[in-house]
């Protein structure tokens, strides 16, 4: 049975502008790789209404679950809550579970909640809240749609807490060998055994290390037995 599959829509004029360097994309697929939920595909928009709802329906609608980060603060370009409502033509407004959160956060720290960080609890109609342990303020799951915070830190523990609720499937195994060779020497080969073995993937990361070529040879797969069987027959095709 074939895994879920899973993408990651990434919210933020910061990140299209060069400014804020995202991180959440690397630590999500590590984690949804460990968690048998395979990751296909990761877009980048602006905090544009309509680039995310387009964003969000296309997505949304091709995969089992759509990850998204960013956009959820108490600022004016923090829209991304609305407009993953109206991809869905829901609602959305103060929701009092999530006021209370907050409230006792902020209590805690001897603030009180305005108008500004009462926006970080609107919450879609229908939708289910993620844990936020960082600071409080929640994310939301809505159908298959699982909305969280950008900050990395906040953003890796909504992760944490999420991923036990969804359903897995078998964890993807990689073996990796270096190789002291050019991808032009080594791809004839290299193709014949990626044939041989066409339940695995096979991909080759070149480098370039004082003035030689060589190439990174990864092999994946769900199978560690077979994993290990093509790397052998790797390791024999490309001796050392």
């Amino acid at each position: 049975m074939p895994n879920p599959t899973a993408a990651m829509l990434v919210i933020g004029d910061e990140i299209l502008s060069g400014r804020t360097r995202d991180a959440n994309m690397h630590h999500l697929a590590g984690r949804l790789t460990e968690h048998g939920i395979d990751l296909k595909e990761v877009r980048v928009v602006a905090d544009d209404p309509r680039a995310i709802q387009e964003a969000v329906k296309a997505l949304a609608g091709a995969y089992d679950h759509l990850f998204t980060s960013g956009g959820i603060g108490p600022t004016h370009d923090d829209i991304t809550a609305e407009n993953v409502a109206a991809a869905f033509g829901l609602p959305i407004g103060v929701r009092d579970d999530a006021r209370a959160i907050l409230e006792a956060h902020y209590e805690k720290q001897g603030l009180e909640i305005n108008e500004a960080r009462l926006r970080m609890a609107r919450v879609p109609e229908g939708a289910t809240l993620i844990d936020n342990p960082v600071s409080g303020a929640p994310g939301f799951t809505l159908e298959n749609v699982h909305v969280m915070a950008g900050v990395p830190k906040i953003f890796e523990a909504m992760v944490e807490g999420l991923l036990p609720t969804l359903t897995g499937g078998q964890p993807v195994v990689s073996q990796t060998l270096r190789v002291e060779r050019g991808e032009g020497d080594i791809a004839g080969p290299l193709g014949a055994l990626a044939e041989r073995y066409d339940a695995l993937s096979f991909g080759s990361y070149p480098f370039i290390v004082n003035g030689r070529f060589g190439v990174n040879v990864v092999i994946r797969g769900q199978d560690e037995a077979e994993v290990t069987r093509a790397m052998q027959d790797l390791e024999k095709a490309f001796p050392a």
